[in-house]
């Protein structure tokens, strides 16, 4: 990941919406969530909805598949994976003990 695709990502993920929703869509990994199933978590119109999640898909942390009638929403975690790893990138500076504490963090789960 480069800076210009770190700052989408993290500008998209800058709005208290869009933060919900992407991390409501990882909770329910690997199945996603209907983009109805969203709408009706945000409380939102379908229209107000689908230009935050738009944000989220244009930045690469959404994907949408379709199931049927429905479009499944899904929260792209490699694009999570890429973006945490960017922004922790040379944060130790080559001495790991000063990285260890955020690791062993991510890795409870």
């Amino acid at each position: 990941m480069d800076v210009e695709d770190g700052l989408a990502a993290l500008a998209a993920l800058a709005h208290p919406t869009r933060l919900e929703a992407f991390r409501l869509l990882v909770r329910h990994e690997p199945d996603g969530l209907s983009t109805g199933e969203l709408v009706d978590a945000t409380g939102l119109t379908q229209s107000t909805f689908s230009t935050h999640l738009a944000v989220l898909a244009r930045a690469g942390l959404v994907g949408a598949e379709k199931r049927g009638r429905h479009m499944i929403q899904r929260a792209r975690m490699e694009r999570l994976r890429d973006l945490m790893l960017f922004l922790a990138r040379d944060c130790c500076q080559g001495r790991a003990e000063l990285c260890a504490p955020l690791v062993a963090e991510l890795s409870c789960c």
